[in-house]
């Protein structure tokens, strides 16, 4: 085992590489500002608390995104499932097109999620925490429901690339 020591080079791509060793689930925050869906990726959500209901995900500082969605009154939170990788990388890409063929779901308030996702949530910004070059927006649930799927297996990510969880 390598032992650590204090004052170690930390650049940003060495930090990339280690953080990437840890794998993640992959959601889709979205929801219709002005009338258009807008919406991102995330990898680093997660749940927070039971009471009040808070889930997370951290946003970079430069996002061009972010500014536009957190005008939205709710916020849709989608679970991806193993099968959404094309689904993930289109939310990554060109803005104008990251809904293009998706079946979507809009509540009444404005929030989307995609109806072939393992989890949803409809979600208000409960606090935005200042973290070095991102951002941690907590969300507060206002509803949840899961698939019915006989064998949910979500989307993961890990070492820069989608993958499945292996059972057995």
């Amino acid at each position: 085992m390598t032992t650590l020591r204090t004052n170690q080079d930390l650049d940003p791509d060495r930090l990339r590489e280690v953080f990437g060793i840890f794998p993640s689930g992959v959601v889709a925050v979205a929801a219709l500002v002005d009338g258009v869906p807008v919406g991102l990726a995330a990898s680093s959500f997660t749940s927070v608390s039971l009471d009040p209901p808070l889930v997370s995900f951290c946003i970079a500082n430069t996002s061009k995104t972010w500014p536009d969605l957190r005008r939205a009154p709710h916020l849709g939170v989608t679970i991806l499932a193993d099968h959404h990788s094309s689904v993930a990388r289109q939310l990554a890409g060109a803005v104008e097109r990251r809904f293009d063929g998706l079946p979507l779901i809009v509540t009444a308030e404005g929030a989307v999620t995609l109806d072939d996702g393992l989890a949803h949530f409809d979600t208000t910004i409960y606090n935005e925490v200042p973290a070095g070059d991102h951002t941690i927006i907590l969300l507060r649930l206002s509803a949840a429901g899961r698939s019915q799927l006989p064998d949910p297996s979500p989307l993961v990510f890990h070492q820069s690339r989608f993958g499945r969880l292996h059972t057995g």
